[in-house]
């Protein structure tokens, strides 16, 4: 049986990487690019840089600025309105995640039109919109090397998994001196949510001998890094390995799938503004927990890659180490449970059928290897909150 794989068409890896930007567009015969970013990156001066890289080639950018975390389909439309005003001929997206996903939205959108539940999976959105060069400034969401962008339906508060070689970055430049300023809160979430791609594309049953690779490849640079890179954010040895981690982990599961941690997690972000990765760690260990029953050899492999278990034990110790690991790993990154985010327990409870309902729809449940009854996820979803009496603080 074959595999399709996706990827950039090029990608620049390593330090200062940016300057090689003006290349890149004349490579592709990008002449009046649009960067789209957020306020964060014009405030830290990341957006000057840039621009003062590309003025150095004699390229004049446009700025929009106005994404947010978590973008919704009314935070970009004010960027599909500019693209559909101008004759931009690509996107520069720069940022973290929701810049990078706001971006694929937007080019798709400003040259297609519609909403973006026109394009919700199962649907395979294959049109070329603009192209789009990737910069991500944060070592997680693997975004600059995927086919998805997730875009969050104001009117139902439901996060909209879009999928398709449409959303893939033309271009991707991984420059990890951009996450040298990345805080420690910031740095936690993102790294637990690139751990979770690959932990997630290695036990999926989509994967094959491609994403196993780039998942093992990714649990390896994450697992000795992920707290020295939290810890000391000025140590760059642990940020590049966080960051070429990050992108193993996309494109592993660009080119398998994600599970049920993601599943879950999209809806607990829709409706109490839970940052992704923050989702995704505070589900990671109860849901690997759940899992590993049915895929033991799998999750043992995971282990023994992020460099906390050894050859020496048998795949059972493995695995208990792991879900130990997962849960010290939350305690030592400061991984707040809901409640101390600032979730009211009647609202989780009054929306907890309805998350249900949203997870099972984004299809990544089925790619788990135990697939949970409508009552384990509910049961799951509890177990969350229950979690919540123990303090992560």
């Amino acid at each position: 049986m074959s595999h399709s794989i996706l990827l950039p068409r090029t990608m620049e890896i390593g330090r200062d990487a940016c300057q090689k930007l003006p290349l890149i567009l004349e490579s592709l015969g990008i002449k009046k690019p649009l960067i789209i970013t957020d306020d964060m990156m014009v405030k830290l001066g990341y957006v000057d840089d840039i621009q003062a890289v590309l003025r150095e080639a004699q390229i004049n950018a446009d700025v929009f600025s106005d994404t947010v975390p978590e973008p919704t389909e009314s935070s970009i439309g004010a960027g599909v309105s500019l693209v559909k005003a101008q004759n931009y001929d690509g996107l520069i997206a720069l940022g973290g995640g929701s810049p990078i996903d706001s971006a694929k939205a937007i080019s798709i959108l400003g040259r297609f039109g519609g909403v973006m539940r026109d394009y919700k999976f199962p649907r395979q959105v294959n049109e070329t919109g603009l192209p789009i060069v990737a910069i991500p400034t944060t070592a997680g969401t693997g975004s600059e090397v995927t086919r998805f962008t997730i875009i969050t339906d104001d009117d139902n508060n439901e996060k909209l998994l879009c999928v398709g070689m449409g959303f893939m970055p033309i271009a991707a430049i991984i420059d990890y001196s951009l996450t040298l300023s990345v805080p420690p809160r910031t740095t936690a979430d993102t790294g637990i949510d690139a751990m979770t791609h690959a932990i997630e594309a290695y036990i999926s049953p989509k994967r094959n001998a491609y994403s196993d690779q780039q998942a093992l490849a990714a649990l390896r640079l994450i697992g000795p890094n992920i707290q020295t890179a939290y810890h000391n954010g000025k140590d760059e040895t642990a940020r590049e390995a966080m960051m070429l981690g990050s992108t193993l982990a996309g494109i592993a599961f660009c080119n398998s799938s994600v599970a049920l941690v993601h599943g879950m997690s999209r809806p607990i972000g829709a409706f109490f503004h839970v940052p992704h990765g923050l989702s995704n760690a505070m589900l990671l260990p109860t849901i690997t927990e759940f899992g590993i029953s049915s895929a033991p050899v799998r999750y043992a492999d995971c282990a023994r890659a992020l460099g906390i278990a050894d050859h020496s034990e048998t795949d059972d110790q493995a695995n208990v180490s792991l879900v130990n690991y997962l849960k010290n790993l939350n305690d030592e990154l400061h991984v707040p449970t809901l409640a101390q985010f600032g979730v009211q327990k009647a609202d989780f409870d009054a929306l907890i059928d309805t998350m249900c309902e949203q997870a099972f729809a984004s299809g990544s449940p089925n790619n788990n290897p135990r697939i949970p009854s409508l009552e384990e996820m509910t049961q799951l979803y509890t177990m969350l909150w229950d979690d919540s009496s123990t303090d992560h603080s």
